[in-house]
């Protein structure tokens, strides 16, 4: 592995200790070396934090090896005034002498101004070191400010015989297809995407409360399908803990804090609208959870970015049958009795 690649990898990994608390922000991680040797590193914890190259610059216990060293940084330097100070100036300030890049932030108020800002500093400037896992790293904050919409995931789980829920429920709760190690797993992306969508008949047969109960992490913003208003007020998805997103055909007199409710048009491009209003909300990703209609209008609408499918060991003989994806693209895995299936979508 060369140099730059081997210390930009190390950026990469300790930014991912961000996913799920820097929303609106990327993830970033920075590394500052001297003679080969790392002498201090960190990551941007959340919004409103000091980002990841002010971690690494506080963490270096000899300032004056500063002036002979390397910053590595996966996603480029702010030049802006946000919540903190532009990172640049940072740089700058502390006369840092070369910086090495990921990559180029897409975000119109960096999109290169940083990389300019510091050129005309005198930094030497190497940009697109592992570019390509530098933009998946942050695939959701660029799927946001390049498409305009949030980098949307559609989960389901399916019996081995391609249904994802029976006919007809007896009781308002779900029927597990999956293991708990499975179920575990999927509270855990609770925590890693900004927002969770789910349909009507979802909630009403369902109830759900749609937070991570068996993951530590924030709780998604809630987005609801309801059409009709039909949805009781004393349902789970109405207890005001957790900012939620109603899209409705009309205003509900439901009035609480902490939900909203935008009118769309349900008699065409429902995806569209629905992606198009979260983009508003500052929304940059969703995990959507289903039932069968409102995943294959996503799916119909080509608006998604990836499907990860579980297959459990059971067989419901009958039921609803699991959304359609002309797809075959697919990673498989296994948890433990289960097999689970990413799907990208890359057209």
């Amino acid at each position: 592995m060369k140099i730059h690649e081997k210390y930009i990898s190390r950026c990469i990994a300790l930014a991912k200790n961000g996913l799920g608390t820097t929303y609106p922000n990327p993830m970033v991680g920075s590394v500052i070396v001297y003679e080969d040797k790392i002498i201090g590193e960190g990551w941007h914890k959340k919004a409103g934090g000091p980002h990841a190259e002010v971690n690494a610059v506080n963490s270096v216990q000899d300032k004056s090896l500063l002036k002979k060293a390397t910053i590595y940084v996966s996603l480029e330097p702010c030049s802006h005034f946000g919540k903190t100070p532009p990172c640049c100036d940072l740089i700058i300030k502390n006369k840092i002498p070369n910086v090495v890049i990921g990559t180029v932030d897409p975000n119109i108020k960096v999109a290169g101004n940083g990389i300019k800002k510091l050129i005309e500093a005198g930094v030497h400037v190497t940009v697109g070191i592992l570019e390509d896992e530098c933009n998946e790293l942050n695939k959701r904050f660029f799927t946001f400010h390049q498409n305009k919409r949030p980098y949307i995931i559609l989960k389901w789980a399916q019996s081995q015989d391609g249904f994802i829920a029976p006919l007809e429920k007896l009781e308002k709760k779900p029927v597990w297809i999956t293991n708990a190690y499975s179920r575990q797993l999927v509270h855990k992306w609770r925590t890693e995407e900004q927002a969770i969508l789910v349909g009507t008949q979802t909630v009403i047969d369902d109830n759900p409360k749609l937070n991570a109960r068996d993951w530590y992490g924030n709780n998604p913003v809630r987005i609801i399908l309801d059409q009709n208003n039909r949805i009781p007020e004393e349902n789970a998805v109405f207890d005001n803990q957790t900012k939620t997103i109603v899209f409705s055909n009309s205003k509900n007199t439901i009035s609480k804090e902490n939900t909203t409710f935008e009118v769309i048009d349900f008699k065409q491009n429902i995806a569209q609208q629905i992606v198009d209003s979260l983009y508003k909300h500052n929304i940059q990703s969703v995990i959507i959870e289903g039932g069968l209609q409102t995943l294959q209008t996503f799916i119909d609408e080509n608006l998604w970015d990836e499907a990860r499918v579980f297959i459990g060991k059971t067989f419901l003989e009958k039921g609803i049958k699991a959304p359609f994806i002309p797809k075959t693209n697919s990673e498989k895995h296994t948890i433990d009795t289960d097999e689970f299936l990413i799907i990208r979508n890359h057209d």
